[in-house]
């Protein structure tokens, strides 16, 4: 009852299913809840970018600008891609469906598998980046900063928890908070910075550099940017969420989410150029800027407050994805089934279980730091969007609807730009950690493959095809006693019920002989007129000696259904289970695995 409680409070009360349609989100809250990941990556894409040409000294600053205007131009490709993924499968699954549906079943799961890890490290990452902002203004919390990521994947779990239209409301406000305090502080930093409004910049010393600017130097600056395209797809894959027309509304969602992404990620790109800012340290490139544009006042304080809650609420992309999609799969029989189930609030409450355990077992490993993170990151996503992509120019070939040359050519590009820097992303990173994923996603597929084989032998066991009349079926009910008292009275009631016109005997394992005869006489009062089967057990095993005895029963063939009463006792405190032997649930587990055996426990509740 106590959980029980727990659990209404925390989560709110069950939702009938007729209520399943007025949760569906508008486009506005819908952007919040799908496009907070890809707004909220500008964050820390900049910076991600400046890194890895600050190795080259801080003269090659300056291919940032040529640089973020290469990734927003692919995240244009991207959208305008996805606009046409969203209007052909308003039913949602994103890259699954699509190349499940055009470019085979191997694909389609190398998709699923990619999308899916990406969803744990979106959550991971963001998490961090976010509790990055807060150690930026207060120093201080850095050393625990994995335990504030920890609980604040709990608490957007459990925002999600209480249902998809709730956790929009919640995460709305954020999400537009940051957009507000991001695109007025560079239309501020713009302004200011032509009239000279800006207060002086402090001294930031400009470290020498260690490599040579190369081509491969500007692709590993290019790739690490690339972040900034995460949960794109989100979209795609939750499209069931949104309000009719879902398709309509979806590309409409997706059309905002690009023009917000690419102009705050430009702007903060220029900022950046504008004032010479130097990545590194225990600050974030975001906060040195906002920290330029607005001083240490209320105002720096307000966008670094807006940074955090967007990048813990970006987690939610993740959370709005990752459950739909096992979902699907599920459904598809390539996942466990109990991924398909909505829990009480009409969210699929497995999912977001299982991404925030995975999530939190990648902070706590990487120490909650964001650029351990990062190198594994956006090689899943840049996968399923080229086969997204790919998958809907087979689409497009197959239908040859109105329209489909030009529609073919949008995604032909997506596809041939997406693979190119998929192919840069796994070559740049693949030493920095990148291998991890490479490794995970084949293993993903196969275990895909394994639950799906595992389902099909299951169905075929079960097939009622073929199946000729039952034959007739021989049944013994034993009782299991090991002393005889007021419980064992009451399963031997209760076994007699049970028995009609089948073999009913009562079963004692002999373990110490001094017993026996205070076992016979009692059973001789109190066994109903049951007959007693006495075992003889010189090892003193309970065990061996009766599942002998059901050996022997059983040796006619597979048609003899034999079941076991177990008497059992039942105390009412927690702390009193530790005083008794668990000698049923030991029978319990041996008897399991045994074919053509069911075992009924008989509870006696003690009252004391």
């Amino acid at each position: 009852m106590r959980l029980a409680f727990l659990k209404r409070w925390l989560v709110g009360p069950p939702m009938p299913l007729a209520q399943a349609r007025h949760e569906r989100l508008g486009k506005s809250v819908a952007l919040a809840v799908f496009a907070s990941d890809p707004l909220s990556s500008v964050a820390y894409a900049t910076e991600e970018i400046l890194l890895v040409l600050i190795l080259a000294g801080s003269a090659a600053l300056s291919y940032s600008l040529p640089i973020a205007f290469g990734i927003a131009a692919l995240l244009a490709v991207v959208v305008v891609s996805y606009r046409q993924t969203v209007a052909a499968y308003p039913q949602g699954g994103g890259a699954y469906l699509v190349a499940k549906n055009n470019l085979g079943l191997f694909p389609a799961l190398t998709a699923a598998s990619a999308l899916l890890t990406d969803y744990v490290l979106t959550v991971a990452v963001s998490v961090a980046a976010g509790i990055a902002a807060v150690t930026s203004a207060v120093p201080a919390l850095v050393p625990y900063r994995v335990t504030l990521c920890v609980l604040a994947i709990v608490g957007v779990a459990l925002g999600n928890l209480r249902g998809v239209r709730e956790s929009g409301r919640l995460f709305a406000a954020p999400t537009y908070f940051f957009v507000v305090s991001v695109l007025g502080m560079v239309g501020y930093g713009l302004v200011a910075a032509a009239f000279g409004l800006l207060p002086e910049a402090p001294y930031e010393p400009h470290p020498p550099g260690l490599e040579g600017l190369g081509l491969f130097l500007l692709l590993r600056a290019y790739a690490a940017g690339c972040t900034a395209l995460t949960g794109v797809e989100a979209v795609s894959n939750g499209v069931p969420a949104l309000r009719p027309p879902e398709g309509r509304n979806g590309q409409i969602v997706m059309t905002w989410l690009g023009v917000i992404s690419i102009t705050m990620f430009l702007g903060i790109t220029y900022l950046a150029y504008d004032f010479g800012v130097i990545p590194g340290g225990d600050e974030t490139v975001l906060s040195k800027i906002a920290r330029r544009v607005f001083g240490a006042g209320m105002l720096y304080y307000c966008v670094q407050a807006a940074t955090m809650l967007i990048l813990l609420l970006a987690a939610n992309t993740s959370y709005a994805g990752f459950p739909t999609l096992s979902s699907i799969l599920a459904r598809d029989r390539f996942m466990p089934r109990q991924f398909a189930n909505q829990g009480d609030r009409l969210v699929f409450s497995n999912g977001i279980l299982i991404l925030s355990g995975f999530a939190i077992l990648l902070i706590v490993v990487f120490g909650g730091d964001t650029h351990a993170l990062l190198p594994l990151y956006a090689i899943g996503v840049f996968i399923s969007f080229t086969l997204s992509q790919s998958g809907m120019v087979r689409h497009w070939l197959r239908l040859r609807e109105k329209g489909w040359r030009w529609r073919m050519w949008v995604n032909g590009v997506g596809a041939l730009v997406t693979g190119v820097v998929l192919l840069t992303l796994a070559g740049t990173k693949f030493a920095e950690g990148a291998w991890i994923v490479v490794v995970v996603i084949p293993l993903l597929v196969v275990i895909f493959i394994v639950i799906h084989r595992h389902y099909g032998e299951v169905a075929l066991e079960l097939s009622l095809e073929r199946l000729e009349g039952p034959p007739p079926m021989q049944h013994t009910v034993l009782i299991l006693v090991g002393d005889v008292h007021r419980g064992v009275v009451r399963a031997v009631q209760y076994a007699k019920t049970l028995a009609q016109g089948a073999a009913l005997r009562a079963v004692f394992v002999e373990t110490d002989p001094a017993r026996t005869r205070r076992i016979e006489e009692r059973w001789a009062q109190w066994g109903l007129g049951v007959p007693l089967v006495i075992l003889t057990s010189p090892y003193r095993s309970l065990l061996r000696p009766f599942l002998e005895y059901l050996d022997q029963l059983q040796k006619g063939g597979g048609d003899h259904m034999v079941t076991v009463v177990l008497p059992e006792f039942i105390p009412r405190r927690w702390w009193q289970h530790l005083l008794h032997n668990q000698t049923a649930l030991l029978i319990k587990g041996a008897l399991l695995f045994r074919s053509n055996t069911v075992v009924v426990d008989v509870p006696y509740l003690l009252k004391g």
